[in-house]
């Protein structure tokens, strides 16, 4: 006997193991590289080995228009973070994907030395 409840406890039960099945029950090390603003693209001369799974296929048609962060990874593919972190890894481990860490924010320069050179500038350029 069936109920009405069925299809959403399947549907469910899919989205709490497919992460699972997606990383094959590995999990990330805590100190790896890999930050919220780690920016990732295709490698310029990825290597033909066997076909990747579907997941990984997605990831690098997402990252071949350029430099995505692992958060827009993660917005775009519908992952998790870790998962995302995961195949992200794997893929840069097999040479796929070059991972680089994010641009750091601008430094804020001392008002004195913009004083100073706005007096060098006036005085020679008048």
């Amino acid at each position: 006997m069936t109920t009405d409840d069925e299809p959403e406890l399947v549907q469910e039960a899919a989205e709490l193991v497919r992460p699972y099945v997606i990383t094959n029950g590995r999990d990330l090390v805590e100190d790896s590289a890999f930050s919220l603003l780690t920016l990732v693209t295709v490698a310029q001369e990825p290597p033909h080995q066997k076909p990747l799974d579907p997941e990984k296929q997605r990831l690098l048609e997402l990252c071949a228009g350029g430099f995505l962060s692992i958060a827009e990874i993660a917005g775009h593919t519908g992952f998790p973070v870790g998962i995302v972190k995961i195949l992200v890894f794997d893929l840069t481990e097999e040479g796929h994907l070059y991972a680089r860490a994010p641009i750091p924010s601008a430094q804020l320069v001392e008002r004195q030395i913009l004083e100073e050179v706005l007096n060098g500038l006036q005085a020679r350029f008048g």
